[in-house]
């Protein structure tokens, strides 16, 4: 996808956006209601924002139109890292977006998108659904006045993009370099200076050079992107981000007052696009990836064990730090994913990843 047109076609706003203060009062018309949903993804983003608009469309015809999701994507009614501000504050009622792009509001938020070396996807969303992590995660929102579900799966992410090759830790000395959460943290330590900006901004940052290296996703996205365009130093796979989980929120006050119908509606829609959004990546990674390196040269690298390891050490570290921390919701939060990772991890490990090994080793046809 050529990446002009699809900027155009996704329509970034920014900051020129609608403000919050001028935006109407949901419609609400012979118990029909409009909410909107707020985006931190750019319109007809693949996987992402294709997804936030799948859900939209489902909860609003799984009602009968009795609830309608009107999507606004990023920029087009806020900035994109102010989705969840909005739902805060009742200019929308939905938002679509990364729990970890929130972490100055809580550090525990990080948890439910995507940690350094821990949950893959599956075992996050054994972990959200049977493990305790949703009512954890609602007593982290109930201080927002919010609520949250899963609602789509990237599976493990790409390392990133780089314009030379990392041979060690001393050539992320001082690199500027885009990734956000607690994986930001993993490489601060590492010695890189880290900043978060959305999808739409990053693509400039990097040929500005603000920006020397970004991670946004993976193939599907980063081609529509166009960071091939800057660095062709593509890694594989990310070990800041092994699982990431995009998540709906909703005001919670309001999401209360709709009939149990229409909460079980929105419930099993976020939880059918966690995994329609899987298939996405889990079909389109691949053949973007092709693309990338057969017809724009990019070159497909794996961090070097010292990397890794001192990615791994720095990961421990900052873990260590959420088990004893002061703030008891952000305690709680670290010893329940750790306690459930300490159980989810025996089934991937000890049964997954050895039939994976054995059929790339036996199984070619």
């Amino acid at each position: 996808m050529d990446r002009r047109s699809f900027i155009t076609k996704a329509g970034f706003a920014g900051v020129g956006a609608v403000a919050a203060s001028t935006l109407a009062a949901p419609a609400i018309a012979q118990g029909n209601q409009t909410w909107r949903m707020v985006t931190t993804w750019p319109k007809n983003f693949p996987g992402l924002g294709v997804g936030a608009q799948r859900l939209a469309d489902r909860i609003t015809a799984m009602s009968g139109g009795r609830l309608t999701i009107q999507l606004y994507a990023a920029g087009e009614l806020v900035p994109p890292l102010q989705a969840l501000d909005a739902v805060i504050d009742g200019s929308a009622e939905m938002s679509h977006g990364a729990a970890y792009y929130w972490q100055n509001k809580s550090t525990a938020l990080s948890f439910f998108t995507g940690v350094p070396y821990g949950m893959t996807s599956r075992e996050l969303t054994a972990w959200v659904h049977y493990l305790g992590g949703q009512e954890i995660w609602d007593e982290i929102y109930d201080q927002f006045g919010v609520q949250g579900f899963m609602s789509g799966d990237t599976g493990t992410q790409a390392g990133g993009w780089f314009r030379n090759e990392l041979t060690g830790v001393s050539d992320i000395q001082g690199l500027r370099f885009r990734t956000p959460g607690l994986g930001g943290q993993v490489w601060e330590k590492l010695g890189a200076s880290v900043t978060n900006m959305a999808a739409g901004e990053i693509f400039q940052a990097l040929q500005s050079g603000t920006l020397d290296a970004a991670e946004f996703v993976g193939p599907y996205n980063d081609l529509a992107l166009g960071f091939h365009q800057i660095a062709k130093n593509y890694y594989f796979p990310s070990f800041i981000e092994p699982g990431l989980a995009t998540e709906c929120v909703v005001d919670k006050a309001k999401f209360q007052e709709l009939p149990d119908d229409l909460q079980a509606i929105i419930k099993g829609a976020c939880a059918a696009e966690y995994d329609y959004v899987a298939a996405d990546f889990a079909a389109n990674d691949p053949r973007a990836l092709q693309t990338l390196v057969n017809d724009h040269g990019v070159q497909i690298r794996q961090f070097p064990e010292e990397i890794l390891e001192a990615g791994a050490n720095a990961a421990k570290e900052i873990m260590q730090g959420l088990l004893d921390s002061s703030d008891a919701l952000t305690k709680k939060t670290a010893e329940s994913f750790v306690s459930a990772l300490n159980i989810v991890r025996h089934k991937t490990e000890g049964t997954d990843s050895l039939y994976i090994q054995a059929r790339e080793k036996y199984f070619q046809i």
